[in-house]
């Protein structure tokens, strides 16, 4: 879909959308346009059900004293309290409409609605939310009827500030580039995203200045990584450790901040192979890696200010002959050992060697890995607030603001000794699995054992996140890239 910016002038035909605060009264050009249409707005907001709130939207068909074929009202809730979000909601619910009614152009005017945002934020973030409810993964939909794909091609944003509104969504639209890069990612099937396919996919980031480099099988044997190799040793798909980086604040081998993702490209459970109901959804058990990605690129394309690694452990857990066992035991790359109860809880084993490879080449001071981890974080948070684990209360503090600035919330769980003597061994130094009870915390302490003293960590369990299965305003059902957003909003909040 394309997007511009113009000065708010009423267009003279097509559709016409107008942002509206709640409980309000015509104003500015809305006035003006109840002034055409003889008081018909000030009696619909004064009589009717849409009161303005936040994704509201209504509609007049050939509105009388207008040129336009269509007029929409969106609303953006209460004025006082209008933040990005509520613009990206109006946004949002203006496209599904639009899409819904089969419209291909419209323009939307967005007057300074409240103080929380200048009006060419607001704008901005109006045209970024349409953009992002715009997404729809459709490459292998052969015979879909057109009245069911997505129509909207173009959206004039009107506003008196312009210049500013196109300035703010260039920076925005870098990163929604980023959110679609991780929904592609994470909603292509295994047979077509796998180990190989994965990095050569990344290897795009490169147009934007991201240097990759990608490690073997034989190059993570001879480092030592029994725990991601044993993971692996079941699939014909070779596995790969993906490393990007990204030199924004000068070309230095120093960085300070590390994101790891775990890249589980299918997850059958290994031996203790799961049930085969919803195994399908397992193509998405990457979506650790795919954020890192979309993050990656983001930060890239919008030439973030500061040098980051992003690294991702990508395997297939699948069940064969050569399949690591419950009861085996592995050496991971650190040189703990670790007696595997559970083959299905394979992600920490992945992650537990690209955290001991990303310290000991890079040396970053913090480092924060995302990974779909444990059913069990469904149970506790449910499928709109990720879990936050962390050994440093700066870190979760930043990455709380950050994920409710953008709509990503994040919920930090505690952990301590009583949860880490959990997953104690009587054969090795650990167990890959505690017991039944604090699945999503044993799961984090697992991954604490392998965070060196002195580095801030952060560990967001995101399996109750990463996939929707409803309409959001500015997530369509499927993929979600939650993350991305949060985690280049903690990057230019924090360390830009």
């Amino acid at each position: 879909m394309h997007i511009r910016f113009s000065a708010p002038d009423l267009p003279s035909s097509g559709v016409l959308a107008v942002l509206v605060p709640e409980d309000a009264t015509p104003a500015g050009v809305l006035a003006r346009i109840d002034e055409s249409m003889e008081g018909a707005i000030g009696r619909l907001l004064s009589g009717s059900r849409f009161k303005g709130k936040k994704g509201q939207v209504t509609e007049f068909f050939a509105p009388h004293g207008l040129k336009v074929d269509r007029l929409i009202l969106v609303g953006v809730g209460k004025a006082d309290k209008a933040a990005a979000l509520d613009f990206e909601a109006a946004g949002g619910a203006l496209a599904a409409h639009l899409n819904g009614a089969g419209v291909t152009e419209a323009t939307l005017i967005s007057e300074p609605i409240g103080m929380m945002l200048d009006a060419g934020g607001q704008a901005a973030h109006a045209a970024a939310g349409a953009r992002l409810r715009c997404y729809r993964f459709d490459k292998y939909r052969t015979k879909e009827e057109q009245e069911k794909k997505l129509s909207l091609t173009s959206l004039t944003v009107g506003t008196e500030a312009h210049e500013a509104a196109a300035a703010a969504f260039d920076k925005l639209q870098q990163v929604i580039d980023g959110v679609f890069l991780t929904r592609n990612l994470v909603s292509e099937p295994a047979n077509v995203i796998y180990p190989e396919s994965f990095v050569e996919r990344a290897r795009a980031l490169e147009d934007v200045g991201v240097k990759i480099e990608v490690l073997n099988e034989s190059q993570m044997r001879e480092r030592g990584m029994g725990a991601l190799l044993g993971v692996a040793q079941g699939s014909e798909r070779e596995p790969r450790l993906l490393v990007m980086t990204w030199n924004g604040a000068g070309d230095s081998s120093e960085y300070p901040v590390a994101f790891v993702g775990k890249g589980v490209c299918f997850d059958t459970g290994g031996i203790s192979i799961k049930p085969a109901g919803g195994m399908e959804d397992m193509k998405w058990d990457m979506g650790g890696a795919g954020v890192v990605v979309g993050l990656m690129h983001a930060l890239a394309a919008r030439k973030a200010k500061v040098n980051v690694v992003g690294a991702c452990g990508l395997v297939e857990n699948m069940p064969d002959g050569k399949a690591q066992r419950p009861g085996d035991v592995v050496t991971s790359m650190s040189g703990q050992t670790i007696e595997v109860i559970n083959t299905d809880a394979e992600g920490r084993l992945v992650l537990a060697d690209v955290l001991t490879y990303v310290q000991e080449t890079y040396k970053p001071s913090t480092i924060v890995d995302l990974a779909t981890l444990t059913g069990a974080i469904m149970i506790a948070l449910g499928k709109n607030t990720a879990g936050l684990f962390s050994n440093s209360d700066e870190l979760s503090g930043a990455l709380s603001e950050a994920g409710t600035a953008v709509g990503e919330p994040v919920w930090r769980l505690p952990m301590g000794a009583d949860y880490d003597r959990m997953i104690d061994s009587d054969i090795a130094d650990m167990k890959n699995t505690g017991q039944r009870w604090a699945g999503s915390i044993t799961a984090a302490q697992f991954l604490q054992r392998f965070v060196n003293e002195g580095v801030n960590w952060a560990h967001l369990d995101i399996a109750g996140t990463t996939w929707s299965d409803k309409d959001a305003p500015t997530v369509p059902k499927g993929a979600t890239a939650f993350g991305v957003r949060l985690l280049d909003r903690y990057v230019s909040e924090n360390l830009e």
